[in-house]
């Protein structure tokens, strides 16, 4: 009975590393497209919005590298899940730095902006 429930534990958590990785590759191919389009039409909030889809998708990559540590049999396997788990996490936060100054950036163009504008129509 043990063996039993062993194997449908780690059937289960197989599919569901699957599907965390799935979703990941669905969202990075998803916001590929859309920050495609968008690039050709000239939209200015692109680099943002790539960002953070790929940081989303990122963060669904580690959702099944977390649970495929549950069935690891070795150490090795573990050092590597680590690793693997380290250097997304590494590049998520990157990932969140860069939006967080993308944000400030257009935040402060958009207050100059205003304020040009402002002087502008004084100024007549």
């Amino acid at each position: 009975m043990y063996e039993t429930l062993e194997a449908i534990f780690k059937t289960v958590m197989q599919y569901g590393v699957m599907a965390m990785e799935f979703v990941g590759l669905i969202v990075i191919i998803q916001t590929g497209v859309i920050c495609f389009i968008g690039y050709l039409r000239g939209n200015d909030q692109i680099r943002i919005r790539l960002a953070e889809g790929i940081s989303t998708a990122l963060l669904f990559k580690m959702g099944g590298e977390v649970l495929r540590t549950v069935i690891v049999r070795t150490w090795d396997e573990l050092a590597i899940l680590g690793a693997i788990i380290v250097l997304r996490g590494m590049l998520t936060f990157l990932l969140h730095w860069e939006i967080r100054s993308e944000k400030r950036e257009n935040a402060i163009s958009a207050e100059e902006h205003r304020r040009h504008e402002k002087e502008v129509q004084e100024a007549r």
